[in-house]
């Protein structure tokens, strides 16, 4: 895969093979309305309106297949027909002009080409080295460090997710040497229709499905739930995973408010995985509200309660932000870094406008007893890029009625943050969690 050759057959609509020195007979995908998949375009309507359809034409005949993109992508305009004779250079050069490569071939081959796009897509041209050398510019700020780093993932994201499989209406993939990831796909995609049809998607996506649907069986430790076996939180897709542990420590550590309430009530706002909230239980808490809007967050959390053993403490419920009454302790994570998500998948770790947080400070005074306070837990990576201040994140706690009463910090630990060769190392390197006590009252000088 990594030859250097640069031919290879793509079918045109004349049904004849032709090199691809012949750019004007490549095969454009476009987008139609919904349609039967894999079928002659003249057949009878599929009921599943809810994806996009492409087209493209093979062996003389207009073929339709439902498009799936997980990161929100949409179907590509140009495809070409790829097999195990393709190389990695022209794959690569097709990704980068725009055209995606609807695979024929093998599986294992498919892979391997990807890696090898991969190699290429991370790799700096000699001459962006020579021009480089030659700028010698100074250091830019953090802030244009991180946008340029969100925007290199982007066009990569875009390259690699270029080299496409085709799935049947099952889920199953119609290629030699290909695994039955049908599982793994019902999982993200939910159970199969039988008249939606086959489908496309890209290899790049199925692979992280099937990683996903892997760590899902065997699940994350959580110390702070207890001695194994029963301490495991099991991430649906979609859903963010703890695997970074130093903040539901702070949660499992942090001294509880002495209300007074009958009935000691927590809400966990924002509960993704329910893990925050089956540590409250664990520690004993009597009743714990966990709220959230996504829906594969609110089947991934209510799983994780049941199968913990605390759903008589627990109750998941679907809510934006807080559930109705008031509450001794108010928990919430929510996503560190207040930019725009590049995708439906990033809504876990960008905050647009830092929507979710400000919601949190705006409404929690109002769901507090007398005495109660509100753990928000936030890293300060945003700060060391330069994407908010520490006074701006004082002064909002300031304007909601809020005050500190306490600060629990500690250092993530993760692979990024010794990291030299990674973009963003000097602020992974710095970075510190926190868990925010905070309470009704003037904002803390100190």
């Amino acid at each position: 895969m990594d030859g250097r050759q640069s031919r290879f057959s793509i079918t045109p609509s004349r049904g004849c093979k032709i090199t691809l020195s012949i750019f004007s007979s490549v095969n454009h995908l476009r987008l139609a309305d919904p349609m039967p998949s894999s079928t002659p375009r003249d057949s009878t309507e599929s009921s599943d309106r809810s994806l996009p359809t492409i087209q493209w034409t093979e062996a003389g005949q207009d073929w339709a297949a439902r498009w799936r993109s997980e990161r929100g992508a949409p179907p590509p305009k140009r495809v070409v027909l790829a097999d195990d004779t393709v190389t990695a250079d022209v794959a690569y050069r097709f990704a980068c002009e725009g055209t995606a490569l609807l695979w024929r071939g093998d599986f294992n081959n498919a892979t391997q080409l990807l890696q090898a796009m991969a190699r290429r897509a991370d790799k700096t041209p000699a001459r962006k080295q020579r021009k480089s050398a030659k700028d010698a510019a100074p250091a830019a700020l953090p802030a244009d460090v991180f946008h340029q780093f969100r925007q290199a993932q982007s066009q990569r994201a875009r390259i690699l997710g270029s080299l496409l499989l085709p799935f049947n209406e099952d889920y199953g993939i119609a290629l030699r040497r290909a695994p039955d990831a049908r599982q793994a796909c019902a999982e993200a995609w939910g159970p199969a229709q039988p008249d939606a049809g086959p489908s496309v998607a890209s290899l790049r996506e199925l692979l992280g499905m099937i990683g996903a649907h892997e760590w899902r069986k065997k699940g994350v430790e959580i110390p702070a739930l207890g001695d194994p076996p029963n301490n495991r939180i099991h991430a649906h897709y979609g859903v963010f995973s703890p695997v970074r542990g130093e903040y539901v420590n702070l949660v499992a550590s942090a001294p509880l408010p002495p209300t007074g309430q009958e009935k000691f009530t927590a809400f966990d706002i924002g509960t993704g995985t329910g893990v925050l909230a089956a540590v409250l239980a664990r520690r004993g808490i009597e009743q714990v509200v966990a709220t959230d809007q996504d829906a594969r967050a609110l089947a991934c959390a209510r799983e994780n309660i049941e199968r913990l053993g605390v759903g008589a403490q627990v109750q998941v419920v679907e809510a934006d932000l807080f559930p109705p009454g008031r509450a001794s302790l108010v928990v919430c994570n929510p996503p560190w870094l207040p930019a725009r998500p590049g995708s439906p998948l990033e809504a876990a770790v960008y905050d647009e406008d830092s929507r979710m947080l400000l919601g949190f400070l705006r409404g929690l005074v109002a769901h507090l007893v007398l005495g109660g306070e509100g753990w928000l837990i936030l890293s300060d990576i945003a700060e060391h890029l330069g994407l908010r201040s520490r006074a701006d994140l004082l002064a909002a706690f300031e304007r909601c009625g809020l005050k500190v009463v306490a600060r629990m910090d500690a250092r993530p630990r993760h692979p990024k943050a010794s990291d030299a060769s990674d973009p963003l190392h000097a602020a992974r390197a710095a970075e510190m969690t926190s868990l925010w006590r905070l309470a009704a009252g003037m904002v803390s000088t100190s």
